[in-house]
């Protein structure tokens, strides 16, 4: 009688192996029509509504907070299928800030193409702290407005029912110093004025009765106040440096001694159409004329504002600002001059 192995022949061996991959091949092939039917249903509309949302996207937003941020407004299904969508279609860094109406009926791609292609219900306009009027004209210029529209925008006289606009000492002011430094919504028919206007309202709403309280105390006028601010925010880059730099100012001003503020020097030259200088002899000069200027010499922030009504304890008289970004102080003449030349050269002309 013939005698068979039950070894398994090494064709079987051959189709097992190959019946395993056909069915791992399979299986793939279904994990990934799945995942694709998954993803695509991901990319639909959250819902049938077409009630509009307006969303702002923040500057410099990253794609992945976009995508939290609809998600969490029920404006898509999956922030990770946006974030999938937006980097296969190389998207991912072509999101443009701004105010969108946007609606549950849109679905992702869609949604993703109008912030693309930044049609935005607003667009961000935006002052910057430590800016001159001249700068902040320039800046909604090249925001889209035009140079007649803005010119007329700034004209204080149409703004003389707003308080902050009577702290001027004369009719003849600018609004240099009055304009808050923040981000106001636009669209195609906003006018310049409106967003001035906000930027004066918004600068009286943080001149609160107890701060003003705070400047009377350091013997300040509001308006001398954003003068001083204006100064402390150009003259001292680090933050926890304000007050300190504030504290010495007032204490010139009590001693009826010069500031010695070189960017009023070179402002009082600016406005005066020439290049920055130290030595230009204008009324905005601290280095040659006792007192504070005429008027702030830029818009302010909180923390300037904040650091002229409450300044630092110390007998600071003097400081100077070096060049690696470090603001030194000091009480004697001497020791100033000898921090200036130490740390400070480029910035002080050495």
């Amino acid at each position: 009688m013939a005698k068979y192995s039950a070894q398994p022949t090494r064709g079987d061996n051959f189709r097992r192996l190959w019946t395993g991959l056909v069915a791992m091949l399979f299986l793939l092939v279904l994990l990934g029509l799945a995942g694709r039917q998954i993803y695509n249903q991901n990319l639909g509309p959250v819902s049938s509504s077409q009630t509009s949302t307006v969303v702002t996207i923040a500057p410099g937003s990253s794609v992945r907070q976009i995508a939290q941020q609809l998600a969490q407004a029920h404006l898509i299904k999956s922030a990770w299928a946006l974030e999938l969508y937006a980097h296969g279609k190389q998207a991912a860094t072509k999101f443009q800030a701004g105010s969108y109406a946007l609606a549950p009926n849109a679905g992702t791609p869609q949604i993703v193409d109008t912030l693309t292609k930044g049609q935005v219900t607003t667009r961000l306009v935006t002052i910057l702290p430590g800016r001159r009027i001249d700068q902040v004209r320039a800046d909604l210029i090249n925001d889209g407005f035009s140079p007649v529209a803005v010119d007329a925008a700034l004209q204080p006289q149409q703004y003389a029912d707003l308080a902050v606009v009577g702290y001027r000492p004369n009719a003849a002011s600018s609004l240099e110093g009055l304009l808050w430094p923040d981000s106001y919504q636009k669209d195609a028919t906003t006018n310049p004025s409106f967003i001035v206007r906000e930027a004066l309202a918004a600068t009286a709403t943080h001149l609160t009765t107890d701060l003003q309280t705070a400047l009377a105390a350091q013997g300040l006028s509001p308006y001398q106040g954003l003068t001083l601010a204006s100064i402390v925010e150009q003259e001292v880059s680090k933050p926890t440096d304000r007050a300190q730099a504030a504290q010495v100012f007032l204490s010139r001003l009590k001693a009826n001694t010069m500031l010695g503020s070189d960017v009023t020097a070179n402002y009082g030259a600016i406005v005066a159409g020439r290049a920055p200088s130290l030595s230009f002899d204008s009324p905005y000069n601290t280095l040659l004329h006792p007192g504070l200027p005429l008027g702030p010499i830029g818009s302010v922030s909180t923390g300037s504002l904040q650091a002229v009504a409450h300044p630092a304890s110390t007998d600071w008289l003097y400081f100077v600002a070096g060049d690696d970004g470090v603001t030194y102080f000091s009480k004697t003449l001497a020791e100033h001059e000898a921090l200036s030349a130490k740390y400070c050269h480029k910035l002080c002309g050495r």
